[in-house]
């Protein structure tokens, strides 16, 4: 598959998702499988663009792949000198954020909002597209809510504006991240344009993934939240696909090295007292699958040292090992 002049290395995308998908993640996704790993999303707004947040979220020291960066706004202009300072930053894509549900930035006119204004999803698509030499892609909702529904017309204007390549949520705004998956309206997306679509929503194993390619014809998957304490997801997904048949399933040794050395990373990448509080939400996602108790995120919640974090994990591991070993 290929976005502009860029062969990717798969057809597994990692969702931007804020507040998760971090430089740490982005690699440790990479690493695990995924073909393309889009970052956290950034605000067009000159005002806020060089704030600690921004500039975390617009780091890209060391990252492997194709550095992908998605701009979120309201104002064409706007989001085109986003896209000019994000490029001449080493963005290599731009993608343009129009999925996103979420109230504070629905309510700026920004997000899955826009689809309710498809003229001016035209002018935004058609600045951005001309103000940057390098591959501008989209993502987009069914609609803005079951009454408004007008994907394949938003596709349209995209593909008529030079959009590379086209990323559909199966729900609509007013959905946010309940109900059914519409993969019949992602389906009809990719039968009326020739750009390449990748259909995302609730893609949480090898099968479904197989399912929604073969129904929709997309050319590629969005996974977001199955990868939240998944990261292995993708080369489960990738070798299911290209074998048809499974993995093994993960070793406990290997999970434990990888929790580790993310929540390491995590220190290191916002410092101390930032990264504790990250780390909390990623280590509840990893343990969940393990029969988490709420004992144990209470102590682990309450820890305040980075140390102390990676100490009490390994013998979390530890104790489990233990406790498999006496039931074998």
């Amino acid at each position: 598959m290929r976005i502009g002049s860029y062969l990717l290395d798969n057809n597994l995308f990692l969702a931007p998702m804020a507040g998760v998908t971090d430089l740490p993640f982005r690699k440790l996704c990479k690493s695990l499988g995924a073909g393309v790993v889009v970052g956290e999303m950034v605000t067009s707004d000159p005002t806020l663009r060089h704030s600690r947040k921004s500039r975390l979220r617009l780091c890209h020291d060391g990252e492997p792949g194709i550095r992908v960066v998605q701009i979120a706004g309201g104002d064409p202009q706007m989001l085109a000198q986003a896209a000019v300072f994000n490029v001449e930053n080493g963005a290599q894509i731009i993608d343009i954020n129009m999925g996103c549900p979420a109230k504070k930035v629905c309510k700026k006119a920004a997000g899955s909002a826009l689809l309710k204004d498809p003229e001016l999803v035209d002018n935004i698509l058609n600045a951005v597209v001309k103000a940057v030499d390098v591959p501008v892609t989209l993502k987009i909702r069914t609609g803005w809510d079951t009454d408004n529904k007008n994907a394949v017309q938003i596709a349209k204007l995209a593909e008529q504006a030079g959009i590379q390549s086209l990323v559909v949520h199966g729900r609509t705004r007013a959905c946010k991240y309940q109900g059914e998956v519409e993969y019949e309206t992602i389906r009809q997306v990719k039968q009326s344009i020739s750009i390449p679509v990748i259909a995302n929503g609730d893609i949480d194993s090898p099968e479904k993934a197989r399912q929604v390619l073969e129904f929709t014809g997309a050319d590629g998957l969005m996974i977001g939240r199955a990868a939240q304490g998944r990261p292995w997801i993708f080369r489960e997904v990738l070798h299911y696909l290209q074998t048809g048949e499974y993995l093994p399933k993960i070793h406990i040794d290997e999970i434990q090295q990888i929790l580790l050395t993310h929540v390491a990373e995590l220190h290191s990448f916002y410092g101390e007292l930032q990264g504790l509080r990250i780390a909390r939400k990623h280590v509840t996602w990893y343990l969940t699958s393990h029969g988490l108790t709420d004992g144990f995120k209470k102590q682990f919640n309450e820890i305040q040292s980075a140390e102390k974090q990676l100490w009490v994990l390994a013998e979390y591991f530890n104790q489990r090992k233990i406790e498999k070993a006496q039931v074998a």
